[in-house]
């Protein structure tokens, strides 16, 4: 199958490449640094720019697009402008939609868990209430929205929090913590949110299954089957690698300032468990890495 990665050198993109090139003919595409997307068909791609997009559907024609590009701060960042993350995250994604319904491709795009409400109890399903409480995740059910106003070949994911080791040059929290347990050093860890933490590999394995079902017009919850917080990840990490847990300080939302508070984003997958896509422990997907 012919494919389209937007994002390919970000977290999750290339983990994506490297799944997803096994099975399909793929073309990724990056902005700056190109991460691992040279060892595949890729391209520097201005996403903002229409006619460059135009140009890769033209010449690629991909049948499927797994769009991951986007602005992903969640704190107040004086260097990103709030025109940029509606231009990145919102009108690119509708862009994208436009040129997947122009060209007959179905769209994957990767929302956010985080567009809903953190204070109306845990595992919620789809339909949850809705209350995005940053820039970021305002702009991801912005995206949300225009995609399902513009066609019906869609998938939209919820994304869950994801962890794993980053690649080249990507880095996540949960990396970072990782790498400063193995130096003896301390990291503070939120005890008050909860989320049902993906790895980075799991997920590019999920997405792998889900562009061969024949699904349209749905959002689907993209997370792992465990409700935990940061600090209980902190912990299994410790407990499965043998780090010293001494080393993780609790900590609150509340200790972090400008920090949109988000109690409980934790999601019930059992939308996703229907179509046949078997999920893996929290233990299981941590050992993996």
């Amino acid at each position: 199958m012919k494919l389209l990665i937007t994002g390919g050198s970000g977290l999750l993109g290339q983990y994506l490449n490297n799944q997803l090139s096994q099975q399909n003919d793929i073309f990724t595409i990056y902005n700056s640094n190109p991460g691992n997307c040279k060892k595949y068909n890729s391209g520097k791609v201005n996403i903002l720019n229409y006619d460059e997009l135009k140009n890769i559907f033209e010449i690629q024609k991909p049948e499927v697009v797994i769009h991951t590009a986007a602005i992903t701060s969640t704190t107040p960042d004086k260097n990103i402008s709030s025109k940029l993350f509606y231009d990145l995250n919102v009108n690119a994604t509708a862009k994208i939609a436009e040129l997947c319904d122009l060209y007959k491709a179905k769209l994957i795009y990767t929302s956010t868990d985080l567009v809903y409400a953190g204070y109306r109890g845990s595992m919620l399903k789809e339909d949850a209430k809705l209350i995005p409480i940053s820039l970021y995740a305002e702009t991801k059910l912005m995206g949300e929205v225009k995609i399902q106003q513009i066609f019906d070949n869609y998938i939209i994911l919820r994304t869950a929090l994801l962890f794993g080791v980053g690649l080249n040059h990507s880095q996540n929290h949960f990396h970072k913590m990782l790498n400063a347990l193995k130096e003896k050093k301390r990291v503070n860890l939120f005890t008050d949110q909860y989320r049902t933490p993906l790895s980075l590999k799991e997920a590019a394995r999920i997405i792998s299954d889900l562009i061969n079902k024949n699904i349209k017009s749905e959002t689907i919850n993209f997370g792992g089957p465990e409700r935990v917080s940061r600090f209980e990840l902190g912990k299994r990490l410790c407990e499965l690698f043998n780090l010293d847990e001494s080393l993780l300080s609790e900590i609150t939302m509340d200790d972090v300032p400008g920090l949109p508070k988000v109690e409980d984003v934790s999601m019930n997958t059992d939308k996703l468990k229907t179509l046949e896509i078997n999920l893996k422990g929290l233990d299981k997907m941590i050992l993996e890495i």
